[in-house]
């Protein structure tokens, strides 16, 4: 899955284009490596989002296309 997707379906941001802005602007890692929109996502993966002062890192538990919105949280479990 795209990480622009994946993040709007977590609900780890709320828009997709806010998710791809981000990915842009270079504030978006995948284990390590600064990634764009575009790049897959898969379980394992270590993601890590920076929002102004603070950073947020996550692991990836599963990915799906769609999920209500109790059931985002068992996407990624924080570090």
């Amino acid at each position: 899955m795209r990480l622009d997707k994946f993040l709007k379906v977590s609900r780890l941001i709320k828009r997709r284009t806010v998710a791809k802005e981000a990915c842009e602007a270079g504030r978006v890692t995948v284990n390590g490596k600064t990634a764009k929109a575009m790049t897959e996502v898969n379980p394992g993966d270590i993601i890590e989002i920076g929002f102004g002062t603070r950073a947020v890192k996550v692991e990836v538990q599963d990915v799906r296309e769609t999920t209500r919105k109790d059931e985002a949280k068992e996407l990624f479990r924080y570090l």
